[in-house]
């Protein structure tokens, strides 16, 4: 591989019915006239690197990375679509989100689509959230505070509105950290010259989800060791969740 060239996709299943990879923050998952300047796209990337036709099922933000399942022939696809649309996978995510969260929050607030008319009616969105870590730095981000504060969150949505844990969150006065759409511009600027990283922090950490032949139930998780060891394990150079792991979960924290 040349230095510019992208180094491939990071898989994490691959059968003959599906394929899951972990995708990269900043990728989108396919071509979108959204980001006409964009250059990356998960399904024509994948495509290319396995050598055969992939069937989008699900999406992630652009911003966000972690777990992402596509279908490998029309079938297959049709049974995964299903099962995120009957809300028969589990979802869960890793959230950096701003202050000391709640250690339960049981977020049931129905959402409008972004794009949708002002009185278009909300629909339900309901998402799960436990704070797994907290933490408080001894520096000011904001003059009315002479500490800053974070937490480390489990995300756990139950339906699949667009964008919905980061509006959630925000619902909830705990914006994601590098949300530059649902959070605070100079908190972002400060954390990100802290990780040194400019990144929304939000990871797909594990699904849990039927397999598209025969039902069974299969778990499909990033790879980002959670919870830490006790001793901090070396992240090697390569690893598609090395900004999580050498940046976040380095972070002093303390127990929930």
């Amino acid at each position: 591989m040349t230095p510019d060239a992208t180094p491939p996709l990071h898989l994490l299943w691959q059968d003959e019915h599906m394929v899951a990879l972990y995708k990269p923050a900043g990728w989108l998952v396919h071509r979108t006239g959204l980001d006409a300047g964009e250059t990356r796209f998960v399904v024509q990337a994948l495509r290319d690197q396995i050598g055969r036709h992939v069937y989008p099922v699900h999406r992630l933000d652009k911003g966000t990375c972690g777990v992402l399942v596509m279908g490998l022939h029309p079938a297959a696809a049709r049974a995964l679509a299903g099962s995120f649309a009957r809300h028969a996978v589990h979802k869960r995510y890793l959230a950096l989100v701003r202050g000391w969260a709640p250690p339960l929050a049981d977020v049931d607030h129905p959402l409008r689509p972004d794009d949708a008319p002002q009185d278009a009616p909300a629909q339900p969105a309901h998402t799960l959230l436990t704070r797994l870590a907290r933490l408080e730095l001894p520096e000011s981000s904001d003059p009315r505070f002479a500490t800053t504060r974070a937490s480390l969150v489990l995300a756990e949505p139950t339906t699949g509105r667009r964008h919905q844990i980061r509006r959630h969150l925000k619902h909830a006065a705990h914006p994601i950290l590098g949300d530059a759409t649902h959070g605070k511009g100079p908190l972002n600027r400060w954390w990100a010259e802290r990780l040194g990283l400019q990144r929304l922090w939000l990871h797909a950490w594990r699904l849990r989800l039927p397999h598209p032949q025969d039902g069974r139930m299969v778990t499909i998780d990033s790879g980002l060791p959670w919870p830490p060891a006790a001793a901090p394990l070396p992240c090697a150079p390569d690893a598609p969740w090395r900004d999580w792991q050498a940046r976040v979960l380095a972070l002093p924290w303390m127990a929930a």
